[in-house]
Order: C-alpha cells, then sequence, then structure tokens
C-alpha cells in the first residue's frame, strides 16, 4: 500500500509541472499533493495488476482520477458549498488563494485529467482511452458525483423529492460510490478485462463506496479533528442526511460490518492483499470506537 502511495505521489508531481500562469498550477498543485490515502488510484492500479496487466500502464488514468476527486474536495470545501477551512488537516484550497482560484483550480484539475489519459496513455489502445475517457466524463459527471453534490445539498434543507432513504442511498452512491466505481472499472478496463469480471469488480466498488461513506459518517460523529484532518461535526450541525442522522450510530455500525463482509466475499475471489488491507483498516478504526 504504502509502496504504491509512494508511486502515485511521484507520478502526480511529474504530470503537475509549476509553469505560467504560477497562481493557477500552484493552487491545483497544493491540495492534489496534500498528504492522503490515494484510495481511488491505489484501488485502480491494484485492479489492474490483480488482473495480470502492469501497473504503468493504468498510471495515467489512476492520476486523473485523483485529480478529479481533489477537484470535488476543493469545490467541496467552498464557502457556497460545505464552507470548510481545512482539508487533510492544512487549510482548505480557497483559504490560501482565494476563492476565486480555488474555483478555477478545481475547473483546471476537471479538464487537466483526461488530457492526462490521451497524451500519457502511450501504451493503450485508441479504443481502450476512449473508454476510459467515456468512464471519467460518465462517473465525474452531471448524473453521478455532480448529480450526488446536489442532492447533497438539497438535502441539509430538508427538501426531499424522494424519502429519506432513497435520497441518502442516491447521495451516497453517487457523491462518493461514483468514483470507487470509476477507480476500479478503469483499472479493470486498462487490463483488458471481460464484460461479466467487470460487472463483478463493479459491484465490489458499489458495496466499497457505500460502506467508506457509511464509515465517513460514523467517524464524522465521534472523531477528532487529528484524526479525520478536517472540521468534525460539520455534517450534523448543518442538519445534512447521513447514516447516523437518519438510521442512529448504531445502526450505521451494523450496516458497515454487514457491508464489509460483502466486500470481503468479493474481493476475496482475487487473493489481493492491497484490498484486503484497504478493508481491514476500515474494519479496525471502527471496531476501535
Amino acid at each position: 500500500m504504502k509502496n504504491l502511495i509512494s508511486l502515485v505521489d511521484k507520478k502526480l508531481d511529474e504530470y503537475m509541472p509549476i509553469t505560467y500562469p504560477e497562481d493557477i498550477f500552484k493552487a491545483m498543485k497544493y491540495t492534489l499533493m496534500l498528504p492522503g490515502k490515494r484510495l481511488r488510484p491505489v484501488m485502480c492500479l491494484e485492479t489492474a495488476r490483480m488482473l495480470g496487466c502492469d501497473i504503468e500502464k493504468a498510471m495515467p488514468a489512476a492520476c486523473a482520477i485523483e485529480m478529479l476527486h481533489v477537484q470535488s474536495l476543493i469545490h467541496d470545501d467552498l464557502p457556497c458549498m460545505d464552507n470548510d477551512d481545512f482539508r487533510r488537516g492544512k487549510p482548505s484550497n480557497h483559504k490560501v488563494f482565494g476563492e476565486a482560484n480555488a474555483v478555477l483550480a478545481g475547473d483546471a484539475l476537471l479538464t487537466f485529467a483526461p488530457q492526462l489519459i490521451i497524451e500519457k496513455s502511450k501504451d493503450l489502445s485508441e479504443p481502450t482511452v476512449l473508454k476510459l475517457v467515456h468512464e471519467f466524463t460518465k462517473w465525474g459527471g452531471a448524473y453521478a458525483l455532480i448529480a450526488g453534490q446536489v442532492v447533497d445539498i438539497e438535502s441539509e434543507g430538508g427538501k426531499y423529492v424522494k424519502s429519506p432513504e432513497e435520497t441518502l442511498d442516491f447521495i451516497h452512491m453517487n457523491k462518493t460510490a461514483a468514483l470507487f466505481r470509476l477507480a476500479i472499472r478503469s483499472g479493470a478496463i486498462v487490463a483488458g478485462a471481460e464484460e461479466d469480471e467487470l460487472e463483478n469488480l463493479d459491484e465490489f466498488a458499489g458495496k466499497f463506496g457505500l460502506l467508506f461513506q457509511i464509515y465517513d459518517d460514523i467517524m464524522d460523529e465521534i472523531s477528532s479533528f487529528e484524526e479525520l484532518g478536517k472540521t468534525v461535526g460539520k455534517d450534523k450541525n448543518s442538519g445534512k442526511l447521513t447514516y447516523v442522522s437518519l438510521y442512529g450510530l448504531e445502526e450505521a455500525k451494523n450496516k458497515f460490518h454487514s457491508l464489509i463482509q460483502e466486500c470481503y466475499d468479493i474481493i476475496g475471489k482475487y487473493n489481493s492483499k492491497i484490498f484486503t488491507e484497504i478493508l481491514n483498516k476500515l474494519r479496525d478504526r471502527i471496531l476501535g470506537v
């Protein structure tokens, strides 16, 4: 896990030079290079590896997905969104570079990322690159990631077009699970996975995304700033719809344990130490609280 994170960090630094106009590239790189778990690029690379592919072939897609994730964090922290002053234990992008540059940094990352896939995926066929870019725009766009963010904002005021349960599921599956699905599907596409295997891994990714968001909801309820690296209790204080607010802490933990077992069952067929390590870390954190 540490080795893959180091590889991703090295490539992100290499792919993102500071050039004119420096302000925008510094803003892009600031949040991008903050220390993080790099779960999405790691899962992309590990999916490609466990399907017999050289991870270098998946590296441009993996780094592009991290850029997409980071742009969502930059925009999520803005005063017009979640209004959070900290990210990964450091001041949020808009606190360092101002709101205008933070908006533009997110926009720039969003467009820089697919450019990276196209320009750096030298060892992949054109149809494969096209498929990767299509996946990127699909899961990062209005039908997935952005849709989840919109409904998440609406839920703060209790404006539910659907039931609270359906609304929460929509938020989780789009705002969070979408990028895990993108990461794992991209790794499988690079490796040339057959459709049935792609769908099996996609099922794991969807369950993992829901699991991870429930984990995040629980940690927001009971963690400290030092543990999370961002303001804690904001979801509760702003009246956000979360698994904990809707079902309670104990039921959230029960759902977490049920989902993680389902994830173990699916990924166990692939004998992946990386995926097992990721699941174990989440499990151990929840068991410890």
